[in-house]
């Protein structure tokens, strides 16, 4: 039954809150994927970072070694 807001108004007020449900729905669920992809994006450069640090340490320890194994002893 139709208030005195008339017919369509009552319509609008039927449909309107379910599509503003899904509509929220969508928006939160974007939010929560953007939040994983940053997340995701973070984790990867922070291994890669990492990774790359380690590589420069070992790299480091070989041309260390390198370079006391080829010096002149000391007698």
């Amino acid at each position: 039954m139709a208030n005195t807001n008339g017919v369509f108004s009552d319509l609008f007020n039927a449909v309107g809150q379910p599509v503003q449900n899904v509509a929220d729905i969508a928006g939160n669920s974007l939010n929560s994927a953007l939040s994983i992809v940053q997340s995701c994006t973070n984790l990867c450069g922070n291994l890669l970072v990492s990774t790359a640090n380690t590589v420069v340490n070992l790299i480091q320890s070989v041309l260390s070694g390198i370079s006391t194994a080829i010096a002149p002893k000391q007698q």
